[in-house]
């Protein structure tokens, strides 16, 4: 206790000295990018925007350490005519996931995780898990996008050859909870907190064996994750990024639970029911959850894209920022569709490998993930740049576009 106490003392000194700390604001040309081909941003959000296909973003661009382009466009609720605010609060969905893979590097960093620890270690509830494979042909894979989920296929159960790791579940790669013929068979339970809720995720069955595919566990692989820095850190999961990231980076508009005096800024959807997003929870998961500004998401790629460091204080060692944005898995990721090609997945981020094949906008070595409203953020260590992207729309277009106009603009 003594100790915890002791490093919650440091890491607060240390969020102290980051307390409303900013990355410098420079001309474009001073490193080594256009200010007009930046504007064609503008052009790129307007346009979406009078097509109906966003209501409105706020973009933000750094290089070299320096933020030459932040701006809001269209509106943050339509039909109070409230304009949007670059301080706009968005609800981040899957862009929570990369913080766990952070929360999880720092883990690894001090010794107290192992990426090829199994979950077995942490959570013995998660012995002795099983597979479900198709009856017939016996053990063919099958992807969970090509069944007809109201009459899934005839399966059968088999043991899994080997544990789940940690490394597993922040490649998404442990077939938990990922959609296919396992996950068809899960009962609902109460998400009340990571503590009583991650351990009977143990009779769960897994939806292919564990290593052998990639498929996304939008909600579930990373809590468990989240509940392991719970269990080693000693600090409830919330704390822990509090103290630990946020503040340091000076995240100051980053929460689970939006306070009270911040809800006029939270951008009201268009035909969405907002009030959900409202509802208090203890349930602080590493999948989903954050809201979120693009200053916030700004200073943690800026953190990244330093090799680890960000306002003096150092989250992370540079090695520790390559291992989290390598290709952890093989030729084994293809997106959502299964069939993306050049790209590889690193710790919670996917990465580019061959940015032709992949037909990116980012070059090989970028990493980076998004919501399901349509943020998104990525860092480009070769090209020193950071890039946040804030929708509650998830047009591909509107994304797509951002990236071509933030690319076409580097000049040096």
């Amino acid at each position: 206790m003594q100790i915890r106490t002791w490093l919650i003392a440091i890491w607060t000194l240390a969020a102290v000295a980051a307390v409303g700390a900013e990355i410098p604001i420079a001309e474009a040309e001073t490193v080594g990018m256009s200010s007009d081909r930046l504007l064609r941003i503008d052009t790129a959000m307007h346009r979406h925007i009078e097509a109906g296909n966003i209501q409105g973003a706020v973009t933000a661009v750094a290089r070299r350490g320096r933020v030459v382009h932040f701006k809001a466009y269209g509106m943050m609720n339509v039909e109070a005519e409230t304009p949007m605010s670059r301080d706009a609060i968005f609800i981040m969905m899957s862009s929570t996931k990369p913080v766990l893979g952070v929360a999880a590097m720092m883990m690894i960093e001090e010794g107290l995780i192992r990426p090829n620890d199994p979950v077995t270690d942490y959570i013995p509830e998660f012995a002795e898990m099983e597979v479900a494979v198709l009856k017939e042909p016996a053990d063919e894979d099958i992807s969970p996008f090509f069944f007809d989920r109201q009459n899934p296929p005839e399966h059968r159960l088999v043991p899994a050859e080997t544990p789940i790791t940690i490394e597993h579940l922040l490649t998404h790669t442990s077939g938990l909870a990922s959609g296919g013929l396992g996950s068809m068979q899960a009962q609902r339970r109460e998400r009340e907190s990571l503590a009583s809720y991650i351990p009977t995720l143990g009779t769960s069955i897994l939806d292919f064996q564990p290593g052998s595919r990639w498929t996304y566990s939008g909600g579930t692989g990373l809590d468990v994750v989240a509940r392991i820095i719970e269990i080693v850190s000693g600090m409830p999961y919330n704390e822990f990024v509090q103290t630990r990231i946020f503040d340091p980076l000076d995240m100051k508009d980053t929460h689970y639970n939006v306070p009270a005096s911040k809800t006029d800024r939270r951008v009201v959807i268009q035909g969405v029911d907002m009030s959900r997003f409202d509802r208090e929870t203890a349930y602080y998961s590493g999948s989903y959850g954050l809201s979120s500004t693009a200053r916030d998401y700004l200073h943690f790629e800026q953190m990244l894209a330093n090799g680890g460091e960000l306002f003096g204080n150092r989250l992370l060692g540079s090695r520790s920022v390559e291992m989290f944005a390598s290709n952890h898995v093989g030729d084994l990721f293809g997106g959502f569709t299964q069939s993306a090609q050049g790209q590889g997945f690193g710790y919670t981020v996917a990465v580019v490998l061959d940015p032709i094949t992949a037909n990116s906008r980012r070059s090989a070595g970028a990493f980076g993930w998004g919501g399901a409203f349509g943020t998104r953020s990525w860092t480009d260590p070769a090209e020193e740049l950071t890039g946040v992207l804030m929708l509650q729309q998830p047009h591909p277009g509107a994304q797509y576009d951002f990236e071509n106009a933030v690319r076409q603009a580097i000049v040096d």
